[in-house]
């Protein structure tokens, strides 16, 4: 009987910890400071471009717009990780959502570079993505999975996107983005590898549109 009370004790303070940490996250993500980067970022050999007014201005609306998916990342990834249930599942999570990190500070960076501002919508972009990877967690580990490797697969294909919008003179900002890109992709193949279940088409059609959303507006707020 005490043993059991114990274990029951022992699990709603582990709960209570999760929480705990999941918050932490969120009001670092948001507020700051970050964790640091563990990764030196892939532009700093590269010297400054000499860009146009209007070629600035496309950098800088592209690279806020990978800062709010870096944003809705870190909700995702913590939210997934809260949720799941696999302890192996869980800590794939928490190693994804340290890579994104490194995204975060190198997006955050280049916006200024650029002379710009983060999205002001961050904030709501966060609830919005924190409340869907719960979800996802919630619905079982394999679900969970298979929301990641369609996230992705979506990322990169926004990334792809990009690199083909943002201007060739941009270096810097487009060395940013293409290791992004084959992060993005590994963790996806990860996911996969790990017994991701394959989502309704449905699903990813909500997916497409929620993201579209979300980059429409955070190209100008």
């Amino acid at each position: 009987m005490i043993a059991a009370m114990e274990n029951t004790a022992a699990r709603e303070w582990g709960a209570c910890d999760a929480f705990i940490a999941a918050l932490d996250a969120a009001v670092k993500t948001l507020f700051g400071p970050l964790p640091p980067a563990t990764r030196a970022a892939p532009d700093q050999p590269l010297p400054e471009s000499d860009l146009d007014a209007e070629q600035r201005r496309l950098s800088e609306g592209l690279m806020r717009v990978n800062h709010s998916g870096e944003i809705c990342a870190q909700a995702l990834y913590t939210a997934q990780a809260l949720t799941a249930r696999d302890p192996v599942v869980r800590e794939r999570m928490q190693q994804s959502a340290a890579e994104e990190n490194d995204h975060l500070h190198w997006c955050a960076r280049r916006v200024r570079e650029l002379g710009g501002h983060l999205s002001r919508l961050n904030p709501l972009w966060y609830l919005g993505s924190f409340a869907i990877g719960a979800m996802a967690g919630l619905a079982g580990d394999r679900w969970n999975l298979g929301f990641v490797a369609e996230t992705e697969r979506q990322v990169v294909a926004h990334l792809q996107d990009h690199l083909q919008r943002l201007p060739a003179a941009d270096h810097k900002s487009r060395a940013l983005v293409a290791q992004m890109e084959q992060d993005e992709s590994r963790h996806a193949t990860k996911a996969i590898e790990s017994g991701a279940a394959e989502l309704p088409p449905l699903i990813k059609d909500l997916m497409t549109l929620q993201s579209r959303v979300m980059t429409t507006v955070a190209y100008w707020i």
